[in-house]
């Protein structure tokens, strides 16, 4: 029987560790490619190509099995499942397809017989690629093509390139993480303070490249097999509890002194998310009321808003003496239908706000776009005009980013908006000539203004809507001018003694110090359950409101890659878009797992989640 036991553990012991090599090589050959594995496979040519990179050779016919009039898109998952289903070839194979041609079985085919075939079968070749094929001096003599010799580099080629991107993967960590989607962070409290920087949206307008659409795919082996698993505790929530925690305002707060900004999520090619940070000071310790929502864009009342539906958060963490490190002070967890916020008693001196969404609604779109919506036109009088629909879109957008709400853009709050959509700032000197051509008030552009800016810019390229169309798709606008990738939001900070002053200081992705803080906050808050079998990794859940989120932590000296299961929850919607996916956490830190909303608010939704050692 100990026999019998050893022979079975050693045999899952060698399941799992194909199964473990298997999704590190779909890995490295994907990333060989694509930027992220968050990234999608864009074209029949990209699905081509990484399939070679894994070392397979598509014919034209496994190309349209996987890639079909309907495709748009194929995430890593996807690609993961074609691995699985088409084998690579082996050298018996590929023998045996040669040996049909050499009929007498000399181990040679005549170069004129390989063009004729290779030109006029199958995937046909043009007589260039063939050329390329019978230079080769390793595998061709006197106008003979040796298809043993061939094989053999063939194969071994395949393996090096193989190996290569799986070298390419070891060496780079920030691949090894990437390609998870997950962002592992170290359990030091300590957060470095974030420096102002461009948006890393740096493409020119004039370069006319529109961003990709692009999902969230993060990897998982969906059928490895786990020796060691541990179910959260399950969370059954009903429709009304969306709404069972209030932020209680009593009318003292109504004298309470106020700082509002507002700001915005944007959604980036490869799904990550960026938005305004913000610094507030507070001139003495003071009760603190601190609440963030979707901003209800005016123009567009009564038409849908794709983002009021968009979770949203502050995370509030205070600058200490040597203003080197940021440390977690509370979050906003209390809910008032859209609003989320924070009440407590805060001591003088700077904060930092750090806006998050989980990603679970803002993100890319699915459907298809069919045709372009019209921006500009020629009047009767052949002079360009902005149409009806564009104008509105750039009074929204003019909404979005007056950060103080005055009804006017300062240079700043422009220059936020050049950022965004150009990578470039408009210096004092450019403002100036601003001023001299479109109408300002108290050196600050108005709606008009705005609104001539970009009439201008049109009237610049004759017509040409491309740089336009540049602007509003960094804008989170889609080619039917909805705002479907960007989420604009609201903060309120009120205090009962002393007036807080709050200033959107950079426009960029939440990085460590977001990613920490949302760690640190699930580890003090949430529930902790330690993976079975090893005591080492602990899984915290934190549930508030409609919104949970899980944290891995991992204490051991070494990596460890965990399989998440959602199969057993109902009605929940995770930002990883996936079911069953898997994590991999570095050794001494934490990182989030997954963060879950419901997906129908209206109806009961229940979390249910088993973590596994892989």
């Amino acid at each position: 029987q100990k026999a019998t036991h050893s022979e079975n553990s050693q045999g899952k012991k060698s399941q799992h560790t194909e199964e473990a090599n298997f999704y590190m090589n779909c890995r490295a050959a994907y990333l060989s490619v694509l930027k992220s594995s968050l990234e999608n496979i864009r074209s029949r040519e990209q699905l081509s190509l990484v399939l070679q990179q894994a070392g397979r050779n598509p014919s034209q016919k496994t190309i349209d099995k996987y890639w079909t009039s309907q495709t748009t898109a194929l995430n890593f998952d996807d690609f993961c499942a074609i691995l699985k289903q088409e084998k690579p070839v082996t050298k018996t194979e590929l023998l045996e397809a040669f040996g049909k041609i050499d009929t007498d079985k000399t181990g040679y085919i005549l170069h004129d017989e390989l063009y004729k075939i290779l030109t006029t079968r199958g995937d046909k070749m043009t007589w260039d690629e063939v050329n390329t094929i019978t230079k080769q001096a390793d595998f061709n003599c006197s106008g003979k093509f040796d298809y043993s010799k061939f094989c053999a580099s063939y194969l071994s080629t395949r393996e090096q390139s193989c190996r290569s991107a799986r070298e390419r993967l070891e060496v780079d960590s920030r691949l090894r993480q990437q390609q998870f989607g997950n962002q592992a962070e170290t359990s030091s409290e300590g957060l470095a303070l974030p420096v102002p920087k461009p948006s890393p949206r740096i493409s020119k307008k004039t370069d006319h490249r529109l961003p990709k659409g692009d999902s969230r795919a993060p990897s998982r082996p969906s059928s490895a097999q786990s020796s060691k698993a541990s179910t959260c505790p399950s969370a059954s929530v009903g429709s009304s509890s969306n709404r069972s925690t209030k932020l209680i305002e009593p009318d003292t707060m109504k004298e309470w002194q106020c700082a509002q900004s507002k700001g915005c999520f944007y959604l980036e090619d490869d799904g990550e998310i960026v938005s305004h940070k913000y610094r507030v000071h507070f001139p003495q310790r003071s009760s603190v009321c601190v609440t963030i929502k979707p901003l209800t864009v005016p123009h567009i009342e009564g038409e849908p808003c794709h983002w009021l539906s968009v979770d949203t958060a502050l995370f509030i963490l205070k600058e200490n003496e040597t203003q080197e490190d940021l440390q977690l002070v509370s979050f906003t967890e209390v809910q008032t239908k859209e609003m989320f916020g924070w009440k407590g008693e805060l001591g003088s001196g700077n904060y930092w706000l750090l806006p998050f969404t989980t990603g679970c609604r803002l993100r890319k779109e699915k459907t298809q776009i069919t045709g372009e919506a019209k921006l500009v036109y020629r009047d009767k009088d052949g002079e360009l005009a902005l149409t009806k629909d564009f104008r509105a879109a750039l009074l929204d957008i003019f909404e979005m980013i007056d950060l103080d709400g005055n009804g006017l853009l300062s240079l700043e709050e422009y220059n936020f908006f050049e950022l965004r959509t150009s990578g470039e700032k408009c210096d004092e000197e450019a403002w100036a000539v601003c001023k001299e051509n479109f109408e300002m008030k108290r050196n600050e552009l108005t709606r008009q203004g705005f609104l001539d800016l970009n009439l201008m810019e049109a009237m610049d390229r004759e017509g040409d809507p491309s740089d336009l169309w540049v602007t509003l798709l960094s804008l989170g606008y889609n080619k039917a001018l909805e705002m479907t990738e960007a989420c604009p939001f609201v903060i309120d900070v009120s205090a009962e003694r002393g007036q807080p002053t709050m200033k959107a200081v950079c426009l960029e992705a939440g990085g460590s110090q977001l990613s920490r803080a949302v760690c640190r906050a699930v580890v003090n808050k949430g529930q902790p359950k330690g993976l079975d079998g090893s005591e080492n990794i602990m899984v915290h859940t934190y549930k508030s409101g409609r919104r949970i989120t899980s944290v891995i932590e991992n204490k051991s000296e070494n990596k460890v890659i965990i399989r998440v299961n959602n199969e057993q929850s109902k009605n929940c919607l995770n930002n990883r878009g996936l079911t069953v996916f898997a994590v991999e956490v570095a050794p001494k830190s934490m990182m989030v797992c997954q963060h879950v909303v419901p997906l129908n608010e209206q109806e009961e939704w229940i979390y249910n989640c088993v973590h596994s050692l892989v």
